[in-house]
């Protein structure tokens, strides 16, 4: 399938039951919009779960509009542009560039983000208390201290690092914030890093040619949905040179990575729907704070250790959520 291309569209239609969990007397179906950059529905059915505990139905009393760019971050906006002629109640959104495109195509509609690097950076919001105009939501960075942690995590695993290089797309408000907040760390650490820029899937691999010239010993990318949808080549080239890599999310990990130590992100989706519901009960979206990420998860994936060479701590494999073996 055409990556560029790729559509989708799920529980399409207005339904006519009434909504149980507001008990509105319209008579008809709340109809949520959901917009990724992302390839497949990722976070669309821990978003559901979380609907239905509030008492959410498709079929029932909601509808479900979910759009998908596949990582033609061009087509954002004029998926942005179809949910606003569905005159959707409100846009949950997966990704900062499908805030921004949803928030370039509406001022009226809610927009709730469930995740995003850098809200305010990316100019989607005013503050994290006070996010005034129509956006609202969750962002999955905790801060700068997180940064901080994966590269001690490196360290921790493989201490003779000393070259790390990170696979970064700097037009990217928050992976560009992200790179800067990793100096000072790496820094103190003795890592120098090196960023390596790949913003088209094409451009992967001269970018893996570029990290074995400079004899890099480590490896980072930042999770934005073009590196998670190339991440078993990412761990595959890893792995073929021997390099210790760690990341802010667990399917990298799932891939073959080393480690990851990040937010859980189903969690956020499923939060998310607390936001919605808020909002469809009349909550004003510019007076509802953004919402930082409290549930973290530590995976090491003990065969690419093994395969590596590497003998991870044992104070470190008690501290890991999960270790993959």
């Amino acid at each position: 399938m055409d990556r560029r291309a790729f559509v989708s569209t799920l529980a399409g239609g207005l339904l006519a039951a009434p909504l149980a969990a507001e008990g509105q007397q319209t008579g008809r179906a709340v109809r949520i919009g959901f917009l990724s950059s992302a390839l497949s529905p990722t976070g669309l059915e821990p978003f559901r779960q979380g609907l239905g505990e509030r008492g959410y139905r498709e079929g029932r009393n909601v509808a479900i509009e979910a759009r998908f760019a596949g990582l033609a971050l061009e087509q954002l906006p004029g998926l942005a542009a179809e949910l606003v002629q569905l005159h959707v109640d409100v846009i949950v959104t997966a990704s900062t560039p499908a805030a921004q495109a949803a928030k370039n195509a509406t001022k009226s509609i809610p927009i709730v983000m469930t995740t995003g690097g850098d809200p305010i950076g990316a100019g989607l919001i005013n503050s994290l208390a006070k996010p005034g105009g129509n956006v609202t939501g969750l962002t999955h960075l905790a801060g700068p201290e997180m940064q901080q942690k994966l590269l001690e995590l490196l360290k921790e695993v493989a201490p003779a690092s000393a070259r790390l290089s990170v696979i970064t797309n700097q037009a990217i408000p928050p992976e560009a914030s992200g790179l800067t907040a990793m100096q000072g760390p790496a820094q103190a650490l003795g890592l120098k890093l090196v960023p390596i820029e790949v913003r088209r899937p094409d451009q992967f691999e001269a970018a893996f040619r570029t990290i074995v010239r400079d004899r890099a010993d480590s490896l980072f990318a930042f999770e934005s949905p073009m590196n998670v949808a190339h991440r078993k080549e990412i761990g595959e080239f890893a792995a073929q040179h021997r390099l210790p890599t760690v990341f802010g999310v667990r399917s990298f990990v799932d891939a073959g990575g080393l480690m990851s130590y990040g937010t859980d992100f189903a969690d956020l989706y499923r939060r998310a729907a607390i936001y919605v519901d808020k909002i469809l009960k009349g909550a004003n979206p510019a007076d509802l704070p953004i919402e930082q990420p409290t549930k973290f998860d530590l995976v090491i994936n003990l065969k690419t250790a093994k395969a590596l060479g590497l003998t991870i701590p044992p104070a470190l494999l008690q501290r890991a959520d999960q270790v993959i073996e």
